[in-house]
């Protein structure tokens, strides 16, 4: 992973990048998975690709897929040929998702990664969220005392698809990636789960983060496979 730090810094195309470890068996989890990993790019919301005969050419707003053949879309798009050309020579299992931002707020190393947005939307469908934080040395022994029960809390709420626990430094700087078959399960979740909603307090109260982002995203398409399938196949 640490290759490709020089091929994505010098791709205009791409405004902000992560490169993330994932959680055991790809969960929010202490100990590191060292056969799986996450990229994330941040690409011009001007932009769009179109899956047909011109695979890979960059097309003017709005966003226009035909995923018919979603093992043909071009990688370069989104991680550059030298990334792209890597994970082909190593047959790796690759997995993307699309997103469109649509509210949040907070910093990702001192920056507003995907810009001004607003705190809410009015979007009530399939939805996102990455959240994430750096925490503080004084408090990681609170933070990851709590992390295996919220986990495992997610996984049976109702409306969970999907989430990956990423992050770019271990123990210290993490991250949530979920998709939800709306937002008011999320929030029933978010909001309403008594586990999760004192974890929320508790890092108010006892200043848990030096800094954080909340992020809520419509995915717009997904293609590849993780752990051997799509797991939006069909709800996009």
């Amino acid at each position: 992973m640490a290759l490709f730090r020089l091929p994505l810094a010098f791709n205009k195309k791409i405004s902000f990048w992560k490169l993330l470890g994932c959680g055991r068996n790809g969960t929010f989890d202490i100990h590191p998975d060292w056969r799986q990993w996450a990229v994330l790019t941040v690409v011009s919301s001007e932009w769009s690709v179109v899956s047909n005969e011109d695979i890979g050419t960059f097309y003017p707003t709005p966003y226009t897929f035909n995923l018919t053949k979603p093992q043909t879309i071009n990688y370069k798009l989104f991680y550059g040929s030298f990334i792209n050309s890597w994970w082909k020579f190593f047959n790796c299992e690759i997995y993307t998702i699309i997103l469109e931002p649509l509210e949040g707020h907070g910093l990702w190393s001192g920056k507003k990664v995907f810009g001004e947005l607003p705190r809410q939307s009015n979007h009530e469908g399939i939805i996102a969220v990455l959240t994430r934080a750096t925490i503080r040395l004084n408090r990681l022994k609170n933070f990851w005392k709590h992390v295996d029960g919220v986990a495992s809390q997610m996984q049976a709420a109702n409306g969970f698809i999907m989430s990956v626990g990423i992050g770019e430094m271990p123990w210290i700087k993490q991250a949530t990636f979920s998709v939800w078959e709306s937002k008011e399960q999320m929030k029933q979740f978010a909001y309403k789960q008594q586990q999760h909603t004192e974890v929320i307090q508790k890092t108010r109260k006892e200043n848990w983060y030096k800094e954080e982002m909340f992020v809520r995203l419509k995915p717009i398409a997904s293609f590849g496979s993780l752990n051997g399938k799509d797991p939006l196949k069909g709800k996009l």
